[in-house]
């Protein structure tokens, strides 16, 4: 098969390809984080993954990082904590953070949205919840 290629008029140079919007997933169970991650690169998101807050940490404050899939239980430095800190760090004070958990106390919610999340959801995760919440987040950003 061919493909044609696009022209561009003369004097005018190609437009410039879009950069792919990137989701870091904090996940620290490897089924948990590759589920999603598949679910993620299938609608064409590119995925950063780290197993742990620490690692967290020092990966989110890329600037190619556009939103932050963090789950609460992690090992060292749970996720409340790791919101916390990225929310007192201006290279992420302001990119959207989703805290994924099995904890679904209304306490545990509360704690949260008060650490900094945009976003708080319970697992077991809906692929359509899911994907609806990022895309919600990313157009607000």
């Amino acid at each position: 098969m061919t493909v044609a290629k696009e022209s561009t008029p003369a004097g005018s140079s190609p437009r410039p390809k879009e950069r792919t919007t990137t989701i870091l997933v904090v996940e620290d169970d490897p089924d948990s984080a590759e589920l999603m991650a598949q679910i993620l690169e299938i609608e064409g998101y590119r995925v950063e993954k780290a197993p742990s807050g620490l690692q967290a940490l020092d990966k989110a404050g890329s600037p190619d990082i556009d939103l932050i899939l963090l789950d609460v239980m992690l090992p060292g430095v749970d996720g409340f904590e790791v919101c916390h800190r990225l929310r007192q760090e201006p290279a992420t004070a302001k990119k959207p953070i989703v805290l994924v958990s099995a904890k679904g106390r209304r306490e545990d919610i509360e704690t949260g949205l008060r650490v900094g999340a945009n976003e708080y959801m319970t697992k077991p995760l809906s692929r359509v919840n899911l994907l609806a919440t990022v895309k919600k987040l990313l157009e607000a950003a």
